[in-house]
């Protein structure tokens, strides 16, 4: 067991091309299971995109309904219940290419599959499940979840909502308000949080959608965007739960609503990918058919550095994201095999890589936005016409930054879970960080290094990264110890340092596991942004860890700190960054779509 990857260890261990799995390698079932979900987008979803913009709620659910008689909502559904019981690979697989047309769709599909069924799969009782979760898979019932509150959002253990235990001790009386909850309007069931007493937690409860029992719904929520997805208030009154459906224990609400956004946020980058690249295969269209000056503009430098970079992201979150999946998977498969049940081997699973959960939600929803945004520049004043796809995805990708927790969350999240791990023993960030800190006092090499191998140099600047990164972390720790997550701003610039190196070192990762197969001279554009990519990765662990190292080191100190970011900052050999863009361009320009 010891030699298997923990999660956050990715930022002391080595981690070979071998030992990564990418979108490459996809068996013969999930190439069939991807090719299915892109046959039912395109015919179901695609063409409806303006029926989807024009808040056609029932639109929505009748699609729910025609994935569920496909098996789309059943796939991380145990086969004891109804479902595929396919990998947690699968499952990141299916959210990636069902979300890419319209955010309205994708958000009933997550609401449903992930916060809706999970919970009851990984933490109902037998009866819950045998009651519940066969209705759920086939898409006979819908799932919603209930957690937010006017006055709890990222606090969510803060609600307000009662449940009084009835005299008779049989049920629960709920009585509160819900807000922004997903599929609101047509769900069956809901898992709902509310507070027992003075319990210091919340407890779940799964709640039957009875309007006869005191549960009434605001209106439909006028959004920026997902605008065809249900969002309401609900509000319960004295609403009875038989006490048999209460979620876990009394006062685990919190834990479960924490585990369900671990799931939710590697599947909200997976609903991120497929949107890229349907971006990017639009926006290429229209750049190779609009002309200007007698030229298509997508011949013009400035447009190719868009598409270049739009597809350098998109590439980068599939590497990630792919690679945390498969690593949660191995987890997943190793506890089932040493007796764990499939409920806690998922947890546990899912648990583990909660670091690489929060990177991923933050770098892929961020990139979805930019991604958007490029799209909408290179359709100029048509991009901002309702007439072409470009603007509704921009106003759908907003939504990305803000649920699953909010990109400042996980941003302070994915440190503060790093430090606590390295607390506990199971990330040894310590002697790394002395180590560190003992290379700042020594004499820098100045042997120049054989980089003639693929990547060579590229690899030593992912080294050198995670070196700022245990710098700045490891000094900020000593100097303020328990008391860091009190200085938001100083996690916040960490956690993009932290961010980068995980996303700079899965697309090298995959990108030379590649080149081993298929022959560096068959990948050439994919090794351009891998290059690129890591090119924008350095510069902002630069001035990431400047802000840093300037807001809380001064003096000798200071002066010390900043030389080592300059040195682990440092090209021998800098990237010709307009010559990679030109190259990555000219491949998807010339195959007219997202090419990779």
């Amino acid at each position: 067991m010891s030699d298997i990857i923990r999660g956050g260890q990715f930022l002391v261990k080595e981690t070979k091309c071998e030992d990564i799995f990418t979108p490459e390698d996809f068996n013969e079932e999930q190439v069939m299971m991807r090719d299915s979900v892109i046959e039912f987008v395109d015919k179901e979803i695609w063409p409806n995109k303006e029926r989807f913009e024009k808040k056609d709620y029932a639109l929505t659910e009748d699609i729910m309904r025609k994935a569920g008689e496909l098996g789309y909502l059943s796939v991380a559904v145990p086969a004891a219940y109804g479902g595929m019981e396919m990998g947690f690979v699968n499952t990141v697989l299916v959210c990636d290419y069902i979300s890419g047309a319209t955010g309205s769709f994708s958000t009933a599909f997550g609401a449903h599959t992930g916060i809706g069924t999970m919970p009851i799969t990984l933490y109902g009782t037998e009866e819950q499940k045998q009651k519940y979760v066969p209705k759920l898979a086939s898409g006979e019932w819908f799932g919603a979840y209930c957690l937010t509150e006017p006055g709890a959002g990222s606090d969510a253990n803060s609600g307000k909502t009662k449940a009084v235990l009835s005299e008779d001790g049989t049920h629960y009386k709920i009585t509160g308000g819900k807000m922004w909850i997903s599929n609101a309007g047509f769900c069956n069931l809901m898992i709902v949080f509310a507070r027992i007493e003075d319990d210091k937690n919340i407890t779940g409860f799964i709640v039957e959608n009875d309007p006869s029992n005191g549960i009434s719904m605001g209106d439909e929520e006028h959004k920026l965007g997902i605008r065809s997805s249900s969002t309401r208030q609900v509000f319960f009154n004295e609403t009875k739960v038989p006490v048999e459906n209460m979620l876990a224990g009394r006062g685990e609400g919190f834990k479960i609503a924490m585990n369900a956004l671990n799931v939710g946020r590697i599947k909200l980058a997976a609903a991120c990918l497929e949107a890229q690249r349907r971006t990017v295969t639009g926006a290429v269209h229209y750049a190779n058919e609009r002309v200007q000056f007698k030229t298509p503009i997508s011949s013009f430098g400035a447009i190719q550095a868009k598409i270049a970079e739009m597809a350098t992201n998109a590439y980068a979150g599939e590497s990630a994201t792919y690679r945390a999946a498969a690593d949660i998977e191995n987890r997943i498969n190793i506890r089932v095999s040493e007796g764990n049940s499939h409920q806690e081997a998922e947890l546990k699973g899912v648990e583990e890589f909660a670091i690489e959960c929060s990177i991923l939600k933050v770098a892929v929803s961020e990139d979805v936005q930019a991604c958007t945004d490029e799209g909408i520049q290179i359709f100029g004043g048509m991009g901002f016409s309702e007439d072409a796809p470009m603007e509704s995805a921009w106003r759908d990708a907003r939504i990305a930054r803000i649920y699953e927790g909010t990109n400042e969350i996980n941003r302070m999240l994915s440190v503060g879970m790093l430090v606590k791990k390295a607390m506990k023993g199971h990330v040894d960030l310590l002697g790394p960080a002395m180590a560190v800190a003992e290379e700042l006092m020594g004499i820098p090499s100045f042997d120049v290094p054989d980089y003639s191998e693929l990547f060579a140099e590229e690899k030593e600047m992912i080294a050198k990264l995670k070196k700022v990164f245990l710098m700045v972390a490891g000094a900020a720790v000593q100097k303020y110890g328990a008391e860091l997550e009190s200085h938001q701003q100083l996690l916040m610039a960490a956690a993009d340092i932290l961010i980068e190196i995980y996303m700079a070192e899965s697309t090298i990762l995959r990108t030379e596991k590649l080149a081993k197969k298929e022959g560096e001279d068959k990948v050439q554009e994919q090794i351009a942004m891998a290059k690129l990519y890591l090119y924008h990765a350095v510069d902002i662990v630069n001035q990431k860890g400047k802000e840093g190292i300037v807001s809380f080191a001064e003096g000798d100190e200071q002066r010390m700190m900043l030389m080592g970011l300059k040195r682990f900052t440092k090209y021998t050999n800098m990237p010709n960054v307009v010559a990679l863009r030109e190259k990555i361009a000219a491949k998807i320009i010339n195959e007219n779509k997202y090419a990779f």
